[in-house]
């Protein structure tokens, strides 16, 4: 199939496909498609995709699209786990090794680029924090909550905080750590030269229209209301103070549990907050010249060129 398409495996060698794009851009289609043609796997790169108990909320692979093609880190751990980058990358290049002894090519798609560039360049060599300085700013979170952490960031690293999760306190302390620490910003750190890698990367970007993007995203929060994220977010509410339900979809819904707004505003909250959770995944994306912007429907054509000349 891969040569009906312009390809043939021995021009490839081992090739990670990386399918990336803001939320609701089609990334799991694409990735499908991309597998069967190859006649391999994918590589789950949407973190909050990683967990059991979260699968409508996160718009997780079903179970007929997990069937079509073999996924990896879909549903692997718990909510309850500690798990991150670092851990990830370690394991998605451990299992590449074992992968591409049967496949030329990989696919490797989600919407966090975090994990992404873990598993493409590697984790940045961050400083050591000073117990001092990590109490500092674990006090300034206590006494001044989320909007404290938000302006410190703001004010000391106004590029991180273009891409950063704004919502996500755990993100903003550390860099804050960073940045208090070494009186550098923590956006200097995140750019050291790449991680060597053993085989080829050629990644893509889907490109949509901004608004038929936001009609997608209006629509896939709808579906998944249908679904049944009210239950699956009621279920998960005991658990709301984890880390991996500091998420889009399921923190708005909280709020309504806790009866601070209603249902309806609940909804369009998390349609608001979606809409700008994609424009910060676009704002990572575009700060990375390596992304071959491309439209969904020119996938066949279009992906598999470059991957070859690109």
């Amino acid at each position: 199939m891969s040569e009906e398409l312009g390809v043939r495996s021995e021009e490839l060698s081992k090739t990670l496909i990386v399918i990336a794009g803001p939320t609701a851009s089609g990334k799991t289609a694409a990735a499908i498609k991309l597998a069967k043609a190859f006649d391999t796997v994918i590589i789950n790169a949407d973190s909050r995709q990683f967990y059991k108990e979260m699968s409508i909320g996160t718009a997780a692979p079903t179970p007929k699209e997990l069937h079509e093609v073999r996924h990896y880190f879909v549903h692997h751990i718990s909510i309850l786990d500690d798990y991150d980058v670092a851990q990830y990358e370690k394991d998605v290049m451990k299992l590449l090794k074992e992968l591409f002894l049967q496949h030329d090519v990989v696919i490797l798609t989600g919407g966090s680029g975090l994990f992404i560039d873990a598993v493409c360049k590697g984790i940045d060599t961050m400083p050591d924090i000073d117990a001092a300085i990590r109490q500092k700013v674990a006090s300034l979170y206590k006494d001044g909550g989320l909007a404290a952490l938000q302006m410190e960031v703001q004010r000391l690293d106004p590029e991180y905080w273009m891409v950063v999760d704004q919502k996500n306190p755990r993100r903003l302390q550390r860099a804050l750590e960073v940045c208090c620490q070494t009186g550098k910003t923590f956006t200097s750190f995140r750019t050291s030269t790449s991680a060597p890698r053993d085989f080829k990367i050629v990644k893509y970007a889907l490109q949509w229209d901004r608004q038929e993007l936001n009609n997608r995203i209006n629509q896939r929060v709808e579906m998944m209301l249908s679904q049944g994220l009210v239950e699956e977010a009621r279920r998960l509410y005991p658990y709301r103070h984890r880390n991996a339900l500091n998420t889009v979809g399921y923190k708005e819904l909280f709020d309504y549990f806790d009866e601070k707004c209603t249902l309806m505003e609940a909804v369009e909250q998390i349609k608001l907050n979606t809409r700008h959770y994609a424009k910060r995944q676009m704002t990572w994306l575009r700060k990375d010249t390596d992304y071959h912007w491309i439209e969904p429907k020119s996938i066949d054509t279009e992906i598999t060129d470059q991957t070859i000349h690109g």
